[in-house]
């Protein structure tokens, strides 16, 4: 009996390499990583200044209620996204190791 062709294709896959990450991939990979990181360093910790920068780059004036709120709120998202990436990576170097 032939195997279908599904089954031909996995087990000519278990026996390729797996390519390298293209220069491409590896540049968003990086860039990831540097924009929450870049955000959680600079994001004020007053939010009287998050108030004041949104209204000179935006023109629109809002309340520190608000930017506090904002502030909270883009802080959980840095840290959301850093923690989801590094928990990326390291499932990859788990599985790096059972390969080898």
């Amino acid at each position: 009996m032939n195997p279908r062709p599904c089954c031909r294709a996995a087990a000519s896959d278990r026996n390729h390499t797996p390519r390298p990450a293209s220069l491409w991939r590896r540049g968003v990979g990086i860039v990831g990583w540097i924009i929450p990181s870049a955000m959680l360093v600079l994001l004020p910790k007053c939010p009287m200044c998050i108030a004041i920068y949104v209204a000179l780059f935006t023109g629109v004036g809002i309340s520190v209620t608000t930017a506090s709120s904002f502030r909270t709120a883009l802080l959980i998202l840095c840290v959301t996204i850093l923690l989801g990436l590094a928990l990326k990576a390291l499932g990859r170097l788990a599985s790096q190791k059972e390969r080898s």
